[in-house]
């Protein structure tokens, strides 16, 4: 790989992630400011549609910090970012009905959200652990510390692609439920889902991030051994 190609990469590396950050922030910020017709909180609308779907154990709780939302599957809850809680704007109903959409992919044990569940210890450990092989592989030029850096790395990886339909279920859900629910209305429908997928966009972007890493440390890995 040659410096012209060195200098694209890392400029991928760098420009793809905040540009889905920035995309995502100049989306939200626009949405968050659309009062939405309903006149809900998100802790309203994520109230409705957990007692909806009988999830009346799960908890809607304030979260703080920006774009803080989550749901929590250990403590049953659902974790909003204080605008998002208090106000009711098009961004925020979104949001709320998003993160009950785990909480349903949660109840009916929903098989991608389990898997990456049960990742979670295991890549906690090899993330951590990766880059250690990996620079000794680099520095004392041993490929197999390489190699076993790269197998860590890719559990990484393989938890990145396995939160892609996790995110996107969640979104398709969340769709579901504010329409069938009346909760948004029809003109309100695209707004919320430019929202939805600017958030899918960040997980997209990391996990491409997260595969070119890899490809490039396995065409390093290929080249050591050639040498």
């Amino acid at each position: 790989m040659g410096l012209g190609s060195y200098l694209i990469y890392f400029a991928v590396l760098l420009i793809l992630p905040l540009w889905a950050q920035f995309k995502l922030k100049k989306t939200y910020g626009k949405y968050s400011k659309v009062r939405s017709t309903s006149g809900h909180t998100g802790e309203q609308v994520a109230r409705m549609i957990l007692d909806q779907n009988g999830l009346y154990d799960v908890k809607v709780i304030e979260s703080r910090g920006m774009l803080s939302d989550h749901y929590n599957p250990m403590k049953k809850t659902v974790a909003l970012s204080s605008h998002n809680f208090h106000e009711a704007s098009v961004a925020g109903t979104a949001v709320a009905a998003h993160e009950v959409g785990h909480a349903i992919q949660d109840a009916e044990d929903y098989s991608f959200l389990r898997l990456r569940h049960r990742l979670v210890p295991l890549v906690n450990i090899s993330s951590n652990m990766s880059w250690v092989f990996i620079m000794i592989g680099f520095f004392a030029q041993l490929s197999g510390a390489l190699l076993i850096g790269i197998v860590l790395l890719a559990m990484g990886v393989i938890f990145q692609i396995i939160t892609l339909p996790v995110e996107f279920n969640a979104s398709n859900r969340a769709m579901d439920q504010l329409l069938s629910a009346n909760i948004i209305r029809n003109e309100e429908e695209p707004h919320a889902k430019k929202v939805l997928n600017a958030a899918a966009m960040t997980y997209v972007a990391a996990t491409a991030v997260a595969v070119l890493e890899l490809a490039r440390l396995l065409l390093i890995y290929t080249s050591m051994n050639r040498s």
